[in-house]
């Protein structure tokens, strides 16, 4: 079992939703209409934190289940919530402003990278039966 992939997962998933309601309050507080995704440039933060998240996701997923499944549950989850910390850090930065996004930018990208390298290594390391 991987409970602990499983709640970083369901963190992941709730930091998603929270920026998905932050787009809609941002939407209601400036007026910016749907389907429009530009107007206030505070709205425009807001909607590219969530746009970037979701952007994020489908690399990010498989590759820490892929993680789990192939080396550890812990690591993956550990991982996990660095990828989430580093979320959390580029919507504070970005919403201050867009030039302070870098750092958790940075963050969530290394540890996608560490998620995706050690899940190659796994399915290599399977297949060669090593």
């Amino acid at each position: 079992m991987f409970h602990y992939t499983t709640i970083a997962t369901l963190l992941a998933l709730m930091f998603y939703f929270y920026t998905s309601v932050q787009v809609a309050r941002a939407r209601m507080l400036y007026g910016v209409k749907a389907p429009a995704i530009s107007g206030h440039p505070d709205f425009e933060r807001v909607f590219r934190v969530q746009a970037n998240t979701l952007e994020w996701m489908p690399i990010f997923l498989p590759s820490l289940w892929l993680f789990a499944y192939y080396l550890s549950d812990g690591f993956a989850a550990a991982a996990g919530a660095v990828w989430i910390i580093g979320r959390i850090l580029y919507m504070l930065g970005y919403a201050e402003a867009p030039e302070k996004r870098g750092l958790g930018f940075a963050v969530q990208m290394v540890a996608t990278a560490f998620l995706w390298g050690g899940s190659v290594y796994g399915v290599v390391h399977q297949m060669l039966g090593a």
